[in-house]
């Protein structure tokens, strides 16, 4: 047995321990009859975290460890031999605080304990210590009201800046596919008149033959086409453009750049003009110029709404609409919505992705997952200024599946490193943050996936890396 048994604490020995040395004696006979001496061998578990907080325990002799468990490993908190030292339901007192242990609680050596059930605690700090129960409560939930109002400050701040940067991303197309829309009228016009020219009684049936076929094979060979150098492009311009005007056509070198912009050549062009001269050849080649464009805005048009629709299954991804919350996660899906989501502020910085092959699916709740990309990378961009390298690196080690968010800034400074995790602490102006963004990832990451998240800094940039277990089960 690891537990040596109880006994009775007297009121004197309860009144060495720093914690009772100024209660007067009838409170230290409450405490005396209602609590007990518990001993306990070397490695002896006294509680666990995240079992139900029963007990109010105070150190009387020995040694012992205060340990936190993170991804399934026991990390230590603290070590201490100092007598006095308290732990455990220490705040059964407060109503609505949490009614289990938040870490746990093991021997170094053979140790004693003032042990004192939660119930007789909390009815002993309200019968004998009103007071301190009222400034405890308050400041307690003072605290945790101002957190709560701060966090949700800080997510709606999140959301604006989500906000701004779709809104910004979903401009770009919206206009280009605006633009193209309005041209695209004025060159359907153009095809509408341009085809009532080319049927009229004067044009010969065979000549209009013609232009259809080297509209054809217009439309064939721009999507054929290759990439031209600037001074090719310019060259071939001058060309055509020459010939254009030799067949006396107005307007031979806006055409010619229409055509050379739609990948046409010469040969091209001396079909289409074959026993074409003057007001008829104008009028055939300006009806090919303005199917070319309407091709190219249709793509451009094809292309907008595209961007768009990705755009809205980026935010869809994102948020995880439709979906469980819990559920089998990609993580680099994630990686690479919220690098769409964050685009405007990414416009300036080389993206490198380092993705290992087959990486297995992660149980999550993904859109608070993506909070924790989001935190990370928009502070890799702050950071670098919006200039430099973002790297995301994805690894599977184990049972474990590592995220890598590595910066090319300057470093975090060194007096800043202990506390970047700390709530409420921030480097940013007045402002620009509350200092919650670096605590919420590291609530969501270990808290609520049983994670570790950590970084490593030089002036040569930052890393941030986070470990989140391939198999568990989350409720």
């Amino acid at each position: 047995m690891t537990d040596l048994g109880t006994a009775r604490v007297s009121p004197d020995e309860l009144r060495k321990l720093f914690l009772f040395e100024a209660l007067p004696q009838a409170k230290l006979e409450w405490l005396s009859e209602h609590g007990e001496r518990r001993t306990y061998e070397a490695g002896a578990v006294v509680y666990r975290e995240g079992e139900p907080a029963s007990c109010f325990y105070t150190m009387l002799e020995g040694r012992v460890r205060l340990l936190r468990t993170v991804n399934g490993e026991d990390i230590l908190i603290n070590e201490t031999d100092h007598v006095g030292t308290y732990a455990g339901a220490m705040k059964s007192f407060i109503p609505g605080s949490d009614e289990t242990y938040s870490n746990g609680l093991v021997t170094v050596e053979p140790s004693s304990f003032f042990q004192l059930a939660a119930p007789l605690f909390s009815e002993f700090m309200h019968v004998h210590m009103p007071m301190a129960v009222h400034l405890l409560e308050g400041l307690y939930v003072g605290i945790r009201n101002a957190e709560s109002v701060v966090r949700q400050r800080e997510h709606l701040a999140k959301l604006g800046t989500l906000s701004a940067s779709l809104a910004h991303e979903l401009n770009n197309p919206a206009a280009a596919a605006g633009r193209a829309t309005a041209q695209l009228r004025e060159r359907v016009a153009g095809l509408r008149k341009g085809l009532a020219l080319l049927a009229s009684p004067g044009v010969d049936p065979a000549a209009l033959q013609r232009v259809l076929l080297a509209q054809e094979a217009a439309v064939r060979l721009a999507r054929e086409a290759g990439p031209l150098s600037p001074l090719e492009r310019a060259d071939l311009e001058d060309e055509l453009g020459d010939r254009i005007e030799a067949a006396g056509v107005e307007g031979a070198y806006d055409l010619a750049a229409v055509f050379v912009g739609a990948g046409l050549g010469p040969e091209w062009l001396d079909e289409a003009l074959d026993g074409l001269t003057g007001k008829l050849a104008q009028k055939c080649l300006r009806w090919v110029a303005d199917a070319l464009e309407t091709e190219a805005l249709m793509d451009e048009i094809a292309q907008s709404t595209n961007a768009i629709s990705e755009l809205v299954a980026a935010v869809k991804q994102y948020s995880y609409m439709d979906s469980s919350s819990v559920q089998e996660v990609d993580v680099t899906a994630g990686l690479e919505s919220t690098l769409v989501i964050l685009g405007h502020k990414l416009q300036a910085v080389d993206v490198v992705r380092e993705y290992a092959a087959g990486l297995p699916r992660i149980p999550a709740y993904g859109a608070e997952l993506n909070q924790v990309w989001t935190n990370l990378i928009d502070n890799a961009a702050q950071a670098m200024n919006g200039h430099g390298v973002l790297t995301l690196r994805v690894l599977h080690e184990g049972n474990d599946v590592r995220v890598e968010v590595a910066d090319t800034g300057p470093g975090i400074p060194e007096t800043v490193q202990p506390r970047v995790f700390e709530a409420f602490f921030t480097t940013k102006p007045q402002g620009q943050g509350s200092g919650l963004g670096l605590d919420n990832a590291r609530r969501i990451v270990e808290r609520r996936h049983n994670g570790s998240i950590s970084f490593t800094t030089s002036d040569r940039g930052t890393t941030f890396r986070v470990t989140l277990p391939v198999t568990q089960r989350l409720s």
